[in-house]
Parts: structure tokens; C-alpha cells; sequence
């Protein structure tokens, strides 16, 4: 389970990316605010590190969605929520390109750890204790979300990444079986490190992390099924050359429903919705139907 639009509400839109924030997120920065209470001369400085805290995380997001859309890909929803952020991106099913989607996340983190540093340094020059001591905790804050990120567990950033560096190497079915794999048995190791510490927080969140390895995992079955299936012979993708499979594993945009674009002549059988493109199961890109039509030998 990730957080949807239902329970959120809009704030802005930035670049055609929608950012929405989850209802709990209040409840939980309420928590965080008076729990903290002594920590400053003053409760609004609680306040404003919870808010900047809730900055590193949308910039965090924003990074995924807009290097996603940098290599071709959709990206143009984003939900904050207690636990952190959820872009949803599609990259193009290509391992480049999942990999710098997944990539660009944790690369903001990295630019804010010297873009901190030298707020506290300038701060220390004349500022007040009360904005070193903020500066500072969003720093340690910053350095922890980007390790904790890195984790090679799926679907945390490090996961995926590490997923798409397999791709590389054993492609794009069993990167996917093998990451999910090794996110269970990290999911494993966090919530003994949860039980071991006391930390509700953290076991809720390995509870999540669990639920979308498993969700990895039978993506990877589904997309081992896609690669048995028989190919149109008489059709190949102008770009990547593969044979498409034969079955109903394109989306109608009009009914919403599947159907086998190949068997049809890329009309929907059900609407009788005409699509003058198609999209590879194999490597993502769109192309008119009639360049997927491989000429007869010249007799």
C-alpha cells in the first residue's frame, strides 16, 4: 500500500508534475512539533524544521519525477505523506533509464549536504543558537534520509538501483526477481533492528517496504509469463527489434480495456478506438503501427 489522491489534497503544480500531501501528514508533524518541545528557546523553530524537513523530502521526489521525464518517461504525480514521499514515475523499461530516475533522488541529498554545511558555517558567523541548532539538525536529518535511501532493499532507492544495475547483466525479469528477493530478507533484518529498538516508526515503514518487495516480486512473475508467451512473427519493433507477444497486454485509452493491438490491426475491439501508435512491451517506446510490419522476402 502507497499513498493515492484519495485522502490528499492538492498544493501546487510545478513543471506539470501535481504535488499532493496526505491528511496524516498534520497529524504526525503535530506529534513531531510538541515532542520535541525544549529542543529551542522557542516551539516555531520546531516548526520550522518540520517544514524544512518536508523541503528536502518534496525536492527529493521532484528529482525522480523530473529526471524521469528527461529520458522519456511519465511522471506527473507526486504524494507527501508521514512516511516520507512517493513520486510515481514510469521510466521507459529500459535500465539507463531507470536507473537515473531512481538515481536523481538521492543525488539532491547529496547537493544539499554541502548547500547545509555552508548555511552552518555562515550561521556560526553571527546567527543565533537557535538557527545553528536547526541548520544543523536538517543536516544530520538530510545525511540520514540519504543513507537510509541507499539501503540496497527494494523498493527503497538503493534497491532500485541496485535493480537496475542487474538489469545491465541479467535483464530486466530476473533483476527484478532477484532485488525484490534480497528487499525481503533486508524487510527481515529492519524489523528485528525495529523490535530490537523499540521503534514503531521504523516497523511501520518495514512493513511497507515488505509489501512492495512482495508486489516486485510477483511483478517479476507476470513479466516471466509476458516473456513466454509465442510473438507475432509478421511483426518486429522498429527500435529495439523484438517480436511482440502475443495476447491482450495493451490498454485501451478510451474503455480501459485489454486487447491484443497485433491481432486487431491496432484497433480496439471493444470501443473499436483507432491508435496510430504502439507501445513496446520490451523497451517502452512508441511507434506507428505500420513500422512494426516487417516486409515478405523478395521472391
Amino acid at each position: 500500500m502507497t499513498p493515492t489522491r484519495q485522502g490528499s489534497f492538492h498544493l501546487f503544480r510545478l513543471a506539470g508534475i501535481d504535488l499532493h500531501l496526505h491528511w496524516s501528514w498534520f497529524l504526525v508533524a503535530a506529534y513531531q512539533i510538541t515532542s520535541r518541545k525544549g529542543e529551542y528557546t522557542s516551539p516555531v523553530w520546531n516548526a520550522v524544521e518540520y517544514l524544512t524537513l518536508f523541503g528536502i523530502v518534496m525536492l527529493h521526489e521532484f528529482g525522480h519525477a523530473l529526471a524521469c521525464r528527461q529520458v522519456g518517461g511519465q511522471a506527473d504525480f507526486i504524494v507527501l505523506w508521514p512516511l516520507g514521499g512517493v513520486a510515481y514515475v514510469n521510466p521507459p523499461p529500459r535500465p539507463g533509464a531507470l536507473l537515473w530516475s531512481i538515481a536523481a533522488g538521492p543525488l539532491v541529498n547529496v547537493v544539499l549536504v554541502p548547500v547545509l554545511g555552508g548555511c552552518i558555517v555562515l550561521a556560526k558567523a553571527g546567527g543565533s543558537p537557535d538557527v545553528i541548532a536547526c541548520l544543523r539538525a536538517v543536516w544530520f536529518i538530510n545525511v540520514f534520509l540519504l543513507g537510509f535511501n541507499l539501503l540496497p532493499i527494494y523498493p527503497l532507492d538503493g534497491g532500485q538501483i541496485l535493480r537496475s544495475l542487474l538489469w545491465f547483466i541479467c535483464g530486466r525479469t530476473r533483476s527484478l526477481l532477484v532485488a525484490s528477493a534480497l528487499g525481503l530478507a533486508g524487510a527481515a533484518g529492519l524489523l528485528a533492528a525495529a523490535v530490537w529498538s523499540e521503534s514503531v516508526w521504523l516497523g511501520i515503514l518495514t512493513v511497507f517496504i515488505a509489501l512492495g518487495c512482495w508486489r516486485g516480486f510477483r511483478s517479476a512473475q507476470a513479466l516471466a509469463r509476458v516473456q513466454n508467451l509465442p510473438r507475432h512473427t509478421g511483426f518486429a519493433c522498429p527500435m529495439c527489434h523484438a517480436a511482440p507477444p502475443q495476447g491482450a497486454l495493451w490498454q485501451c485509452g478510451k474503455c480501459r480495456k485489454a486487447f491484443d493491438t497485433f491481432a486487431t490491426g491496432a484497433v480496439c475491439p471493444h470501443c473499436a478506438e483507432q491508435f496510430p501508435t504502439t507501445a513496446c512491451p520490451e523497451c517502452g517506446r512508441l511507434s506507428p503501427f505500420s513500422a512494426w510490419l516487417i516486409a515478405p522476402p523478395k521472391l
